[in-house]
């Protein structure tokens, strides 16, 4: 079922297209990836669907909601993580959530009722009680979410929000987002510009310059739109090269491997030289090759 139609969304500033009529369809309870470069149009895409900006042109239903015509509706069943946190730094952790709550009228009891299935998962009996601002960066983006989380939202929008994370970091709120999805059944939009982030995605648009360039799954944009690789660990040398030469012309020496990129068929091509081609991998394409073909650039990391 879908759970968000968009047509034709755009949003323009004076002169500046920033969301150029933009087309798709999410459905309930998959995760879907708004991929892009910083200023690509997803956070503006983000704002429009949860209803902070107004749109200029098209339409949009969230939950059968018409955007525009039932916001109040729209956002009884939206949770949203920003890029930056709104909570204040200077409550604890147990009284941003508290206060979160009461703007949906909930009272204390009841806000703590809404959290208790997701407490435990998120480790937040060890810093319920401390002050937001003393917090990590991992720690704040985990109660980013479960003040998302107060309203019992159908959707949750993700906007960026492993940004600036170590990896260790960036893993855990994953692990918080992977339960959400598979334990809750709940719908995750998720913008970002780590490539590596949308590999479980069901379905992935790439946006580029506030429009849609492509769509598809993961496995499709890879299959598109990057070439496979051969990665063959051998010393470097001119036998080696004159035997690559049979697949492409592509390739460079790193370190202690060859990296081939060709189009030929590589299963055929190893098994033929299997007493050469002892100590290899073969790499599929990357995302992060998907969007370089397309778009010519590369996303910061």
């Amino acid at each position: 079922m879908k759970i968000i139609e968009v047509k034709n969304l755009t949003k323009v500033y004076k002169e500046h297209t920033a969301v150029d009529g933009i087309s798709f369809d999410v459905e309930e309870g998959e995760m879907f990836a708004f991929l892009g470069e910083n200023g690509a149009g997803k956070s503006t895409t983000i704002n429009m669907l949860t209803t902070i900006l107004k749109k200029t042109d098209g339409q949009a239903f969230i939950c059968g909601h018409e955007l525009g015509k039932e916001d109040d509706e729209i956002r009884k069943v939206n949770g949203i993580v920003f890029q930056n946190s709104v909570l204040d730094k200077k409550l604890s952790v147990k009284d941003n959530l508290l206060t979160r709550g009461s703007y949906y009228g909930l009272s204390k009891r009841q806000v703590l009722a809404r959290l208790e299935p997701f407490s435990e998962r998120f480790e937040m009996k060890d810093i319920w009680d401390r002050k937001y601002e003393k917090l990590s960066g991992g720690q704040r983006r985990r109660v980013d979410i479960m003040r998302a989380l107060i309203n019992n939202p159908k959707i949750l929008f993700l906007d960026e929000p492993t940004t600036g994370l170590d990896p260790k970091s960036r893993k855990l709120v994953w692990n918080y987002i992977n339960y959400l999805r598979k334990e809750h059944k709940m719908t995750i939009f998720l913008t970002t510009h780590y490539m590596e982030e949308t590999r479980d995605a069901d379905h992935v648009v790439i946006l580029d310059k506030g429009k849609i360039i492509t769509t598809g799954t993961p496995a499709e944009l890879k299959t598109r739109y990057a070439h496979p690789r051969l990665v063959w660990y051998t010393p470097k040398g001119e036998d080696a090269e004159n035997l690559i030469q049979h697949i492409s012309s592509k390739y460079v020496y790193d370190a202690d491997h060859y990296n081939i990129e060709t189009d030929s068929n590589l299963t055929e091509f190893i098994f033929e030289h299997k007493d050469e081609i002892k100590d290899y991998e073969y790499v599929k394409g990357t995302m992060d090759d998907v969007f370089l073909n397309l778009t010519g650039k590369e996303l910061a990391s």
